[in-house]
């Protein structure tokens, strides 16, 4: 008979065996931080007082993720697919900010092109820490973070291969295998590899990858961990984004046609974005005795993306795609942009923590202090050749040099017009390349008092930035504070304040460097899992400030005051429950947005709201389960409150049977394919939302 055991913020992610094989226990996760996680700390979710949200292996699994960005579109407060479908990266806004991404505790991404997309195999947990984070992190935005935490090696011998098949010619093939590599288990290993052939859901682009993930364990003795983890990545594709006009996507053109959603713009023998990307990562704890234990994180990282593409040119808001009197320019006929990025990054980053935990009389203290610092290197060269062809507004005649030979059809695209190796070659230019060396202290401490808990957090950091045009130098302190009350019932309410702090480069036009821009957040919330039943509810309020943005009143030729403050305040709610066989999710958000200009921040959706449940069944039916979601995104803008993306709601759906050995699942995310835009911008682009996407997946244990 299946005994069942539901662990809230359990120790470890289930094995790849145990969360296919019915005669063992089932365990389910909600997710629980480790020492590398987004708070550095492995404290109780219950003990916090912040939200964080957590995506678990088996979460991601169920949901049918095949991108990071899927693995966002069920938090609340959180838009996971920005942008649409995106081949580029992964754009995600938490709190309607930007925000950077982690990788282990450790910065992982640097600009937009420059590196590869984490695959989300490779991967344990993906962790969302909302509002500032400065405290900890350093540099960053105010919307918070985005952690993710790699696989690593585990003692008890578990191997998987499995092989994938969809639609879009979609095919993927993967090995992971984890144990012990001694008799002793003082050293294990991890292997973990991949390969993808697949298109997509636009014609001519594909979503090519490699990943080697290997990894090796060495435990000298009991109170001591070493973690060496290598992961190299390859992508060969090209972008997604067509960066459509709105006459013809979310508006009808003038003739009522409309673009087909699977139109591509650019020239297959010109688009490309090819990217490689070499990690190798230590992490290390150490306990020397019952008070005192360490840790240390480091990376080395090495990327580059070779990125070409050839899109509309944008020419006025739209798109020069029909005349003043409603007709189609030219039938619809438009210049294109020619661009190329080949962009590099190197990175080495260290965080070195010190942990103390002890008493003082009635007090309990956590006591974290730590040194970090990273050295980031950038570069790019390329050309950005602005719509060939193109002279005057429409109807003007065309640059003589060019005429119209590199326009395209948006209704009817012919392919095969690029512009001369001796025009790209002559506008080739490299960039300055920039140097980015940031250094922090930080310490913090959490403090119990019966069932108080106090947080206290407080960091100096120091950032240069060096490129050919001078040196900047800023420095910053960073605070952090909350409270939280637990009663015995299970509620536990709680309040915090956070800081943050993020560098601008350049000058205000009178030679002074710019400030950092700053932000601000208060947050109060409360938390229930009652007892004895495996639930968790969050609910929070927060209100956040983006300060020295810029002045919203500046005009050409002024210098730049940094008056301008963005405004955030929202309400979230996030809800979990085992009920019988029945795994239940449920979450919720509301936001209010104002940009410097007095308008709501583009591409943020007001309202969301989510829900999933999966049915895992014993007796008779054991190893069968079945899993439904819901997601709804509201309304968004396009950052001068013209012109509005409509709400959307999209189904999911998840099939799966599986024994000992052998495991099939099937996956459908868009379930009715719904056809629709993520998102469109004041200047015009339209980006569109993810087709339907059916992917079978079969799992050979061994």
């Amino acid at each position: 008979m299946l005994r069942k055991t539901t662990l809230l913020l359990a120790g470890a992610l289930a094995s790849p065996s145990l969360l296919a094989d019915p005669a063992l226990e089932e365990v389910h996760v909600y997710g629980q931080l480790s020492r590398f996680s987004a708070l550095k700390s492995d404290i109780p979710i219950m003990e916090t007082a912040r939200s964080v949200s957590i995506e678990t292996l088996q979460d991601i699994l169920d949901k049918g993720a095949l991108s990071l960005d899927d693995s966002y579109t069920y938090s609340a407060g959180v838009i996971g697919e920005t942008y649409g479908f995106a081949t580029r990266g992964d754009w995600v806004k938490v709190r309607g900010l930007d925000v950077p991404q982690y990788q282990d505790s450790l910065q992982s991404l640097f600009g937009n092109y420059n590196n590869t997309r984490p695959d989300i195999y490779t991967l344990e947990q993906v962790e969302i820490l909302k509002g500032p984070a400065s405290v900890l992190f350093g540099k960053g935005s105010p919307g918070g973070l985005v952690n993710v935490i790699s696989k690593r090696p585990r003692e008890e011998a578990s191997s998987e291969l499995v092989f994938e098949a969809g639609n879009f010619d979609r095919q993927q093939l993967a090995l992971d295998s984890t144990g012990a590599l001694s008799d002793d288990g003082r050293w294990l290993y991890r292997v973990v590899a991949l390969y993808r052939d697949s298109g997509t859901q636009v014609d001519h682009v594909d979503d090519d990858a490699l990943v080697l993930a290997p990894s090796v364990t060495w435990r000298p003795d009991a109170d001591t961990d070493i973690s060496l983890l290598l992961n190299y990545r390859n992508t060969e594709s090209d972008t997604a984004a067509q960066f459509l006009p709105i006459a013809g996507s979310e508006l009808p053109a003038p003739d009522g046609r409309r673009f087909d959603s699977d139109s591509y713009y650019g020239e297959p023998s010109f688009n490309q974005f090819d990217a490689d990307t070499t990690a190798v990562t230590l992490l290390a704890s150490h306990r020397f005795n019952d008070t005192w234990s360490m840790e240390f994180t480091s990376r080395y990282t090495d990327a580059s993306a070779d990125y070409q593409q050839a899109w509309p040119a944008f020419i006025g808001g739209d798109r020069y795609v029909y005349n003043e009197d409603g007709s189609l320019y030219k039938d619809g006929t438009v210049p294109r942009t020619f661009y190329r990025s080949d962009a590099t990054s190197e990175q080495f980053a260290a965080d070195i923590r010190l942990r103390a935990d002890f008493d003082t009389g009635a007090l309990a203290h956590n006591v974290l202090l730590g040194t970090q610092y990273q050295d980031v290197s950038t570069g790019d060269a390329g050309y950005y050749l602005f719509a060939l062809g193109y002279d005057g507004e429409p109807g003007d005649p065309a640059d003589a040099r060019f005429g119209d030979t590199y326009w395209i059809n948006l209704f009817d695209p012919v392919y095969g017009n690029v512009p001369p190796a001796e025009v790209l070659d002559a506008a080739y230019a490299r960039d300055p390349d920039t140097d980015n060396e940031d250094s922090g202290f930080y310490a913090s401490d959490q403090v119990s008092l019966g069932n108080w808990r106090f947080t206290l957090g407080l960091r100096y950091d120091r950032s240069e930035s060096s490129t050919a045009g001078g040196d900047q130098e800023d420095d910053a302190f960073s605070s952090g504070y909350g409270v939280l009350y637990q009663f015995d019932n299970g509620l536990a309410p709680y309040a915090s304040y956070a800081e943050s702090f993020d560098p601008v480069i350049g000058d205000n036009g009178a030679g002074e460097p710019l400030d950092p821009q700053e932000g601000e957040q208060w947050e109060v919330g409360i938390k229930y899992q009652p007892a004895g039943f495996p639930a968790l509810v969050t609910l929070a309020w927060f209100d956040l400030e983006q300060s020295n943005l810029p002045d919203p009143l500046s005009t050409p030729g002024d210098f730049e005051q940094q008056s301008g403050k963005a405004d955030i305040d929202g309400i979230e709610l996030e809800a979990m429950a085992q009920l019988g066989d029945f795994t239940v999710e449920l979450n919720m958000s509301k936001l209010d947005t104002q940009s410097p200009d007095g308008w709501r921040l583009a591409s943020v959706p007001e309202e969301q709201a989510s829900a999933w449940t999966t049915w895992r069944p014993g007796g008779a039916l054991a190893g069968f389960r079945a899993g439904a979601g819901i997601r709804y995104v509201g309304d968004s803008w396009d950052g001068a409150d013209g012109l509005k993306t409509p709400s959307y709601t999209l189904g999911d759906l998840m099939l799966g049977w599986g024994n000992e050995h052998w495991d099939l699942a099937l996956n459908v995310r868009n379930l009715a394919d719904k056809d629709y835009y993520a998102t469109c911008l004041a200047r015009g682009d339209c980006f569109a939302g993810d087709e339907r996407t059916v992917v079978g997946r079969l799992r050979y244990l061994f």
